[in-house]
């Protein structure tokens, strides 16, 4: 008997997506007893991460095929085909090509290339409607755009997914009446630079315009988006989000810092007063709306000054979910070669300043939810979240999938915790 073939998933929620089209893939080409690892790229720590599993996976499977792909593959195919370890490494266009993965059976007549690696910025088209309802039984996941034609001087990513490419308004409408009619209760759309939607396509529509469609076009019950650029929110977005229900009151903002001059450095596109202009204007459009923020600490020419005006845009931005990332050189792009000028405990101990911060900030948003009513989404029979994306603990199981009223009691650790009523 063989066995399935064993993915290992690193990094964003798009790599897990398409890990999830590319088990399918795998599946209908009868590729099996293989491993695949799907990378990351984002810091070199992630890169380093996907040696480790590569070598570690190896060591446990001394005989099966080993495959690796995604981003940090995509950017130095090279280096990974040179580990004695690796099988074939093939590139982000090509996990998602079917032809690949029959390439990849042992009973593929032909030649097959230990690298099979294109030029991903050769790339027009992004994959379209891939799966249907991965996620949990309650929320799905619609890639509506991959890569991204910004180039800030921290980031490769667009050098292992590429330009912009969108996903037409009519595939993505489609695969989300589908998924409502297999019952899920929430669709989150998702992407590398969400807000670059539609700019490679006919007329140039703009997120807002999709969202809005979607809203027209579809009874999906909940609508989330993922990470937003805040400069780039169009008109109609945010009309949705001053009158449409249904789009949830939540928003995750590619924030990075808070000082103008780093920002510049950066080669970010706001500046902080921006970012401020842009929270107080969503939250007068929809009162209760909430806030997460990427923000990087320990950018190689930050000072105290600096660092204290990311801190303070917390409080300014009223942010309450913070993924704050501890800078570290990037080889690659161009702010590697800016001289470093904080060492490693200082940016050790600003990431931890920030993330202290945000944990005051979501306690301060948990102590102010105590008695309050909320529409909660059940991700498994303890747990949901709430339109703000909070989770919720329950004491006695509530149906999955489905989305109960409960009164919130209080909270715990990371948790609200609530009755329903």
């Amino acid at each position: 008997m063989t066995d399935a073939p064993k993915f290992t998933t690193l990094g964003c929620r798009l790599n897990a997506y398409e890990t999830e089209a590319m088990k399918r893939l795998a599946q209908d080409a009868g590729l099996t007893d293989a491993m695949i690892v799907n990378t990351c790229a984002v810091t070199s720590e992630a890169v380093a991460k996907a040696r480790k599993e590569i070598r570690r996976l190896r060591r446990e499977n001394p005989d099966a095929p080993l495959i690796v792909t995604g981003c940090a593959a995509q950017i130095d195919p090279d280096s990974f085909s040179a580990m004695d370890e690796v099988s074939h490494v093939i590139g982000n266009t090509e996990k998602l090509d079917p032809q690949t993965w029959t390439r990849l059976t042992p009973n593929f007549i032909g030649e097959t290339e230990r690298v099979m690696v294109n030029d991903i910025m050769s790339v027009q088209e992004t994959a379209a409607h891939l799966i249907d309802g991965f996620g949990t039984r309650s929320r799905a996941y619609v890639q509506v755009q991959n890569g991204c034609d910004h180039r800030c001087t921290f980031c490769i990513i667009p050098y292992g997914r590429g330009n912009s490419r969108s996903v037409p308004a009519g595939v993505v409408i489609d695969q989300i009446k589908r998924l409502v009619q297999e019952g899920f209760n929430e669709v989150v759309l998702t992407g590398v630079d969400l807000t670059s939607w539609g700019a490679d396509l006919p007329g140039e529509p703009r997120l807002g315009d999709l969202v809005m469609r979607i809203l027209k076009l579809t009874d999906v019950p909940r609508l989330r988006i993922s990470s937003i650029d805040s400069i780039e929110a169009d008109d109609n977005l945010m009309q949705a989000i001053a009158t449409e229900p249904r789009l949830m009151p939540h928003l995750h903002l590619s924030l990075q810092h808070g000082s103008d001059l780093i920002l510049k450095r950066m080669k970010r596109r706001h500046l902080r007063d921006d970012a401020i202009a842009f929270t107080e204007e969503a939250r007068k459009l929809r009162p209760g709306i909430t806030f997460g923020a990427d923000i990087i600490a320990g950018f190689p020419t930050e000072t105290d000054d600096h660092f204290a005006d990311s801190l303070s845009l917390v409080e300014a931005c009223n942010l309450t979910w913070l993924h704050v990332f501890p800078y570290s050189a990037r080889p690659g792009t161009p702010a590697a070669k800016i001289p470093h000028r904080v060492d490693g405990p200082t940016i050790k101990d600003r990431a931890a300043r920030l993330r202290a911060a945000g944990g005051a900030a979501v306690a301060r948003h948990f102590s102010a939810q105590h008695g309050q009513t909320h529409r909660i989404l059940m991700e498994a029979p303890d747990m949901g979240r709430t339109e703000q994306f909070a989770e919720v603990s329950f004491a006695t199981p509530q149906p999955v999938g489905q989305i109960i009223n409960a009164r919130v009691t209080g909270y715990q650790g990371n948790r609200l915790t609530a009755t329903p009523c």
